[in-house]
């Protein structure tokens, strides 16, 4: 069966956060945000950089003291039961179908810019997108890990980039005036903004692999959490600024149209190759943990499986192809579809804030202490966010409930064998 390589260190782990945390979130939430609460986006994003505080102050907690591959489901099940933990581990493989398709088509459209004509469309740069991220997986927790590295450390400079030559003042980040309208566009942009801080239960899963889980794990989480809610801001003030907000096409190019105005067509290629490596870090990071939960619950329940086997670079390599393959049905099921980021966005969104909650749930019982202060400040948030999203938080419910019924029970009784 064997067992997962402890390769990670504390800044590839830092490294792994932050991109995920920025890849696909940067070139899209932003603009949108900007578009659903104009300038109060600013004080949006001050209220979720505290809100997710707790929260990712809590998952630190509960990674060093259980560290393992179940992520989320796993804690669930050290605080609750068994038919629990797979209700959570299948709730995260719902996102699939409804967050990563976004994803990788967002990765695949920065991809189709760089290919050749005769072979440039839309599907074809999501199969790629899919295939690259298989190889990325299946070579090592390592290799991966340097990679995302180097990635947001490329991504801050593109930021750093634009607010050196936006020329960039004090006057640019006025906090606008609150008044009682205000909440409510606050609110519903918290409901997208939320996706920005989907990748910390994501690294969860990984807490397995890091070398010193109980030192590096929480440090990692809360430096790139800072890292990734600062650069967001700042993303922030600078499509403010240049009005980059407000229809669709926005949604998902915000940011290679402000470089074309800051930079001229000369960067376009270099915007373009950037905005696929941080869409695809993003993509790789939760990639690796899918096939990781899918791995730790092979391994609990059916451990002769195939699923159930590492590489001998220490990687699920099985798990790995079965979500590579679910990974190219759910983009073409999305390309057919032809709905738009933001439903598929809050879809998703509706499914990781409910992974939130029960991670604090879970955290609030098996915790003391501080901890569990804490725990109990998170689960309050994650409500109140679960809340704002509206109508698309029944596709969590839905997903949660079917699986948490008793299907064992409803099975007809095998009937013993006559003489």
């Amino acid at each position: 069966m064997g067992e997962l390589k402890k390769e990670i260190t504390l800044i590839s782990g830092i490294g792994q956060l932050s991109t995920t945390l920025l890849g696909t979130g940067l070139f899209m939430v932003p603009a949108i945000a900007a578009g659903i609460a104009g300038h109060l986006s600013l004080w949006a994003w001050g209220l979720l950089f505290i809100a997710i505080c707790p929260i990712a102050l809590t998952f630190a907690q509960l990674g060093k003291r259980y560290p393992s591959a179940g992520g989320t489901a796993y804690f669930v099940r050290q605080a609750f039961d068994k038919r629990l933990e797979k209700s959570v581990a299948w709730l995260f493989v719902s996102v699939i179908p409804v967050g990563i398709p976004a994803a990788i088509a967002l990765a695949a459209g920065f991809l189709q810019q760089l290919l050749p004509e005769a072979i440039n469309s839309a599907m074809l740069a999501q199969i790629l997108t899919v295939a690259l991220l298989m190889a990325v997986n299946l070579s090592g927790t390592k290799s991966s890990g340097r990679l995302q590295t180097v990635i947001a450390l490329s991504v801050f400079a593109l930021v750093a980039a634009f607010w050196w030559k936006g020329g960039l003042s004090t006057n640019d980040i006025v906090m606008p005036t609150l008044d009682s309208d205000s909440f409510w566009s606050i609110g519903a942009a918290l409901g997208v903004m939320f996706w920005c801080f989907v990748g910390i239960e994501a690294l969860a899963h990984m807490g397995e692999e890091f070398k010193n889980p109980q030192r590096d794990f929480p440090i990692a989480i809360l430096v790139g959490s800072f890292i990734a809610g600062a650069t967001y801001w700042a993303c922030s003030v600078i499509i403010l600024k240049f009005g980059a907000y407000g229809s669709a096409e926005f949604e998902s190019a915000s940011i290679p149209w402000i470089s074309e105005q800051l930079f001229g067509n000369q960067f376009k290629v270099l915007i373009s190759l950037l905005g696929f490596a941080a869409c695809f870090a993003s993509v790789n990071l939760y990639t690796q943990s899918l096939s990781r939960m899918v791995w730790a619950q092979a391994r609990e329940y059916k451990p002769t499986s195939p699923l159930a086997r590492v590489s001998i670079k220490g990687v699920p390599a099985n798990a790995t192809l079965v979500i590579g393959a679910i990974l190219i049905l759910s983009c073409v099921g999305g390309e057919l579809s032809g709905l738009d980021l933001e439903f598929f966005l809050k879809l998703a969104n509706s499914v990781f804030v409910l992974v939130y909650l029960l991670a604090m749930l879970s955290a609030y019982k098996l915790l003391t202490g501080v901890g569990k202060a804490l725990a109990a400040i998170a689960l309050i948030l994650c409500t109140i966010v679960f809340i704002c999203l509206g109508w698309s938080m029944l596709y969590a419910l839905s997903i949660l409930a079917l699986f948490s019924l008793p299907w064992e029970k409803l099975r007809p009784l095998k009937q013993p064998k006559t003489e």
